[in-house]
């Protein structure tokens, strides 16, 4: 496989699965297209998004949860560094979580949701968005499975109630301060089990190959960038990859524009035990240490000064 599997979801699963999965195995990416997220949902999240973070900047911080390890509400502009980075990434941005119902066994791992009352249909807007995201990521796990010889609702039971995460995120125009080697998104892997991607159609956005180069991830408008997650990788012994990725400063006319963009890192249940699959263990091949999937994100968590 020379790119990047396209692939659209208004096909029979059973005919994608395996480009989906040569995808994830060989870069850790795919682009997914036809994921029936409606497009005037994401134009709307994205306008009510840019109306959040052109609010004051003190407006903006009273939603900052200090403590919170950044789960819910506002992150302020230099404060996420990447694991083993030097200074912190270019971005401020916004965390919407699941909402579980009061009494519900998992609720005590997932805080309650913050919403800025300055913004009229935002909470209406981002929860809709977060169910159609939820949707979608069932869908590409479903693909997933087929590929690694599961049974096709294999992964529905192990996110069920996840701790999934939508960001909302803001790249501000770069000025003459930039601190050397800062970039908008340091050179990272991603905890989760999938990331779902929009707005990576905006350049920037590039991954590490196995040859260590640096390759650019461009979808189409309104599709999305798909990569497997830490979390992933260890569930399947290292057969599909968490690949290290980063987000780029452009250079020109786009430095001085802000990008914005919406990953959804879609997780497994906090109280999933994380245990190689016995479909992905090869003759010989070291096998992982189970490990909790809350304990497996707070120790991640810790790392990138978010907790």
């Amino acid at each position: 496989m020379d790119t990047l599997a396209t692939v659209s979801l208004a096909r029979p699963l059973s005919e994608i699965a395996d480009d989906l999965g040569r995808s994830f195995a060989e870069y850790g990416f795919a682009v997914v297209c036809d994921h029936s997220i409606p497009q005037d949902l994401i134009d709307r999240a994205e306008e009510l998004a840019k109306e959040f973070f052109a609010l004051p900047e003190e407006t903006k911080r009273s939603y900052h949860l200090p403590g919170g390890g950044g789960a819910r509400g506002y992150t302020p502009f230099g404060t996420e560094i990447a694991k083993d980075a030097e200074v912190h990434d270019l971005k401020e941005f916004w965390h919407i979580g699941r909402t579980l119902p009061e009494g519900h066994k998992l609720a005590s791992y997932m805080a309650p949701n913050i919403w800025p009352t300055e913004i009229e249909g935002f909470r209406e807007t981002f929860e809709t968005l977060f169910a159609e995201f939820d949707k979608a990521g069932d869908t590409v796990l479903r693909a997933i499975a087929i590929h690694l010889g599961l049974q096709e609702d294999y992964f529905e039971d192990t996110v069920a109630d996840g701790n999934s995460v939508m960001r909302l995120l803001h790249y501000p125009p770069l000025g003459d301060d930039v601190p050397e080697g800062a970039i908008r998104a340091a050179a990272h892997g991603d905890i989760n089990c999938i990331t779902l991607l929009l707005g990576a159609e905006e350049a920037g956005l590039e991954l590490l190959n196995k040859q260590g180069e640096w390759i650019p991830v461009s979808p189409p408008a309104g599709a999305l960038a798909v990569n497997v997650g830490d979390m992933l990788e260890r569930l399947t012994n290292n057969k599909l990859r968490s690949t290290t990725h980063r987000v780029v400063n452009p250079g020109g006319e786009a430095a001085k524009r802000s990008r914005y963009s919406m990953p959804f890192f879609l997780h497994f249940r906090p109280d999933f035990m994380i245990a190689p699959l016995e479909e992905c263990i090869e003759p010989g091949d070291e096998v992982l240490e189970p490990i909790l999937s809350h304990d497996f994100l707070a120790q991640r968590l810790r790392e990138i000064g978010l907790a």
